[in-house]
């Protein structure tokens, strides 16, 4: 198993915005820029899949196999909050 699996979105995410932080400074080596630019791909793969791993969960418990779960809220609705 890779370090990119054993990650979280969210600590995926901050760590991403470190290396791009740092790679803005502009002190990194040459081989140490690819080696970020690397991790930075990998982090960026894995905050996709969990996106994607996300809006599937959320597809299936909106949907049933008749359809639609979740009705859209009426105008009406909306309005009796102001009250």
């Amino acid at each position: 198993m890779s370090d990119q699996d054993d990650i979280d979105f969210e600590a995926a995410l901050e760590e991403l915005e470190t290396l791009v932080e740092r790679m803005e400074g502009g002190d990194l080596s040459l081989e140490d820029s690819l080696k970020a630019f690397e991790r930075g791909i990998a982090l960026t793969r894995t905050c996709q899949a969990a996106l994607k791993r996300a809006e599937l969960k959320v597809q299936a418990l909106t949907e049933s196999a008749s359809g639609p779960v979740v009705e859209p809220m009426a105008a009406d609705a909306l309005d009796d909050d102001d009250d």
